[in-house]
């Protein structure tokens, strides 16, 4: 926060100029924290301070207040009202017990008709404030979408941790219990490890996209079809918790593809988990798979309400969300890299009086993709 100097060549010609004006201005008294003027009051005058401080402070968005600067003894304020007669576009508070001088609107446009030096003064002052304020600004409204940033990551890491970290404790759970067989023992701790590279892999994506450049990709031949089924085998549970089904319209395909196996289950799960997020009375997912000439493309379909026309062209950009009560917006965004990573593509669509339909293509696996 930075306090304005005093403005001497303003303050040197008002009182040349206005000095019988200022003699005559009645003198108001502020405890501090006391509001002089808020913001979209009307613009009535200029106040001069004459002891104590004053604090100018500007609404950033609907319920951020931020202190633009502090003003001293011999500066002036509220100087836009005589310009241009237009509401308060600022509030302004006493930083102290503070007393100031009131020049109204009126007599000043009268004083500045009659002295051209005054009103050229005037402007040059209010240029230089402005470029102050207008930094000011962008700076507090900079951080304020920083720390937004901030908290909508963590709220979207927190959100996505839930599921694995609810399977890790029930895990946990069924492996300490006394009765628990040495079956029901590796099955906890297949789980275990299962959910903590799941959680390696969303963060290493999340921190991915955020150094603006991919990792190196990993392709290794694989049967589609047994990464399908084991997708479904650990999804399954999740889902039925919240009354969603998961169903396979036919099989996938058991041809094998060139896969980054952790990268394209984050693609399965954060496709599947918004799904279900839509759909909070519950509902059906259904797979569907085709094979082209040199792909396949698999399908994922919801009973939920489709896509919001309003988002449906920006639906893979950064930070677009609609209707979320969480997540950053990222999800997509970091599919469709997966995607393009595995030279596949990836779109949706949805289906009238239906749900939404995501896409994605994958490449067959090629004789040089085997070697």
């Amino acid at each position: 926060m930075t306090n304005l100097p005093p403005t001497d060549s303003f303050i040197g010609l008002l009182a040349a100029e206005l000095r019988d004006l200022k003699r005559t201005a009645p003198q108001r008294s502020f405890r501090k924290g006391q509001v002089i003027f808020k913001q979209g009051d009307v613009g009535d005058g200029v106040y001069l301070v004459e002891e104590g401080a004053v604090e100018i402070s500007a609404m950033i968005n609907e319920d951020d207040n931020r202190v633009l600067s502090f003003l001293g003894p011999s500066t002036f304020f509220g100087e836009m009202a005589v310009l241009d007669g237009q509401p308060r576009s600022a509030t302004a508070s006493a930083a102290e017990d503070t007393v100031v001088s009131f020049i109204p609107r009126e007599a000043m446009l009268r004083a500045l008709g009659q002295s051209p030096e005054l009103l050229a003064s005037l402007v040059r002052e209010f240029s230089l404030r402005m470029r102050h304020f207008d930094q000011r600004f962008l700076e507090e409204v900079l951080q304020a979408e920083r720390l937004a940033m901030v908290g909508s990551f963590a709220q979207s890491i927190v959100h996505d941790f839930k599921s694995p970290l609810n399977i890790i404790g029930f895990a946990a759970e069924l492996a300490a219990d006394e009765g628990a067989t040495p079956e029901h023992r590796t099955e906890a701790k297949t789980q275990i490890c299962r959910q903590v590279d799941r959680m390696t892999n969303m963060i290493n994506e999340l921190l991915e996209f955020t150094r603006g450049s991919s990792r190196s990709v990993t392709l290794e031949p694989t049967i589609y079809r047994e990464f399908v089924d084991e997708f479904i085998r650990q999804i399954g549970p999740e889902a039925a918790e919240k009354s969603v089904k998961i169903r396979c319209e036919n099989p996938a395909p058991a041809l094998a593809l060139a896969l980054d196996r952790g990268r394209l289950l984050h693609v399965f799960y954060n496709l599947v988990n918004n799904a279900i997020d839509v759909m909070p009375e519950g509902g059906t997912i259904t797979l569907r798979f085709r094979v082209r000439d040199d792909e396949v493309e698999t399908e994922l379909e919801d009973t939920g309400p489709g896509i919001a026309p309003e988002i449906k062209a920006r639906l893979f950009q950064p930070f677009t969300t609609h209707g979320k009560t969480h997540g950053t917006g990222l999800g997509l965004s970091i599919c469709k890299r997966i995607i393009e990573d595995h030279r596949g593509r990836i779109h949706a669509r949805s289906e009238p009086g239906g749900g939404a339909v995501f896409s994605f293509t994958l490449p067959l696996l090629g004789e040089q993709d085997g070697k």
